[in-house]
């Protein structure tokens, strides 16, 4: 990034109902927008971004949880007030006695990822940022039925004799392990410009 970071936040992202938890720890600027935050997240899991994503998270200041997100007339449809995301900074937000938020991806299958906020550190110098730098498991495969459906595809998948075996193959496109992750295998976008590319 061409401005100088002097200071970063650490989150843990865990991916609810997930056993053991899949989960990864990331660094961030402390001047990234929410819209930044969720691209983020979404390289880090390992997730593709091609759905709606949101956050809640109770305002700090009025105590009411509000939603961050891309604002859509669909929502507005259904009285939902959905804030701007790549308007909104996540200092704003974030602080001591506001650690948590919750972040949905995918509507149909329902992603929820608690997003907690640890701990303020200063930038190292030439050090790149974003970075992950822990995490646990892979990232589960995108549209397989949320957490549900995708327990029952790692179940089809401990059992090769099972009659749905080499069709979850076919549709996966191949092996998957479940079991891995390095985080120094994430690479992260340009938010900005993967914000050019959704406008």
């Amino acid at each position: 990034m061409s401005k100088k970071i002097t200071e970063v936040y650490q989150f843990k992202i865990t991916l609810t109902g997930s056993k053991p938890s899949i989960w990864r720890r990331i660094l961030v600027p402390s001047n990234y927008s929410f819209w930044d935050l969720h691209v983020a997240i979404q390289d880090s899991m390992g997730w593709l971004d091609c759905h709606l994503h949101s956050f809640s998270i109770k305002d700090p200041i009025t105590k009411i949880e509000v939603e961050i997100g891309i604002p859509n007339e669909e929502y507005d449809a259904f009285g939902r007030n959905i804030l701007a995301d790549h308007k909104i900074k996540i200092s704003k937000y974030f602080n001591e006695s506001n650690l948590s938020a919750r972040y949905e991806y995918d509507f149909g299958d329902s992603w929820i990822h608690t997003v907690k906020f640890e701990k303020i550190l200063q930038a190292a110098v030439d050090e790149k940022y974003p970075k992950c730098i822990a995490g646990q498991l892979a990232c589960p495969p995108e549209d397989c039925g949320g957490i549900g459906g995708y327990y029952n595809l790692l179940s089809v998948l401990s059992g090769p004799k099972n009659e749905e075996y080499n069709e979850m193959i076919e549709w996966l496109g191949g092996e998957f392990n479940p079991e891995i992750f390095d985080p120094k295998s994430v690479s992260f976008d340009n938010p900005k410009e993967r914000f050019k590319l959704m406008n």
